[in-house]
């Protein structure tokens, strides 16, 4: 099992950016043209780019969805895209259009029977994006906290053919504190299933940590801030992708 390191490009407004523990009025632009950030990710070697509606997230519609499927259509790299993604539609939206994988998260949580509909027919596309505060899920671009626990919504798709998950502690999420690691773990553990780490990466010493846990399902690492304020270099961390 290959660990993937994930360079996150989150959209707003049209802009790339930064959030504080997913809070729209702790937020940080670090680029106008998400595609030129996405082109310098592949430039330097990414395999995979995590795009990120955030607008999207909120609305509940795609919002940023143009600078996607340029990035899809025109760089020689993987995508994968959330935010705002509700329905069958909008899946096959970003499939077709050449996007590699798309995330699911508040559909999770307020349409369990669909999600597993769209688990069915599109199978590995579908990524489910369990995003925690306090261990339950929460939706709404995390405006909303769920009554479900990320590791019992977790097991629930794992048995419905869930391929991958995508963990995020909001609590570390853009606090460069290092990522919820026994949490990580947990959820591999107890779902058998494919996990992704995100939020809080600070350093390179984090994603070296994580990929110990490799026997634990732990398969990569999304990294956002610490690329942006060159706390890890991109270079570096795919380099741990081949350790």
């Amino acid at each position: 099992m290959s660990f993937t390191i994930f360079p996150a490009i989150d959209m707003r407004n049209g802009q790339c950016v930064r959030l504080e523990q997913g809070d729209f009025n702790k937020q940080t632009v670090y680029g106008d043209h998400p595609f030129e950030v996405a082109k310098g990710f592949a430039e330097a070697g990414a395999s995979w780019i995590h795009m990120v509606d955030l607008d999207g997230a909120k609305q509940g519609s795609k919002q940023n969805a143009a600078h996607v499927v340029k990035a899809a259509k025109e760089l020689d790299v993987k995508i994968q895209i959330g935010g705002g993604i509700r329905s069958e539609a909008d899946v096959e939206y970003y499939l077709s259009r050449g996007v590699d994988r798309v995330i699911i998260g508040s559909l999770a949580v307020r349409d369990l029977s669909l999600t597993k509909e769209l688990l069915n027919k599109f199978g590995e596309q579908i990524v489910i994006g369990l995003d925690a505060r306090d261990g339950y899920v929460a939706t709404e671009g995390w405006l909303e906290r769920s009554e479900v626990t990320a590791v019992e919504l977790g097991k629930e798709l794992a048995d419905a053919g869930a391929a991958t998950f995508i963990y995020t502690d909001i609590a570390k999420d853009g606090m460069l504190q290092g990522p919820n690691v026994d949490e990580i773990v947990r959820l591999g553990q107890e779902t058998g299933v494919s996990v992704i780490a995100s939020g809080g990466i600070k350093g390179i010493e984090d994603l070296q940590e994580l990929k110990k846990h490799q026997s634990d399902n732990v398969i990569g690492s999304i990294v956002g801030k610490a690329l942006y304020t060159d706390r890890i270099q991109l270079i570096d961390a795919l380099r741990e992708e081949e350790r």
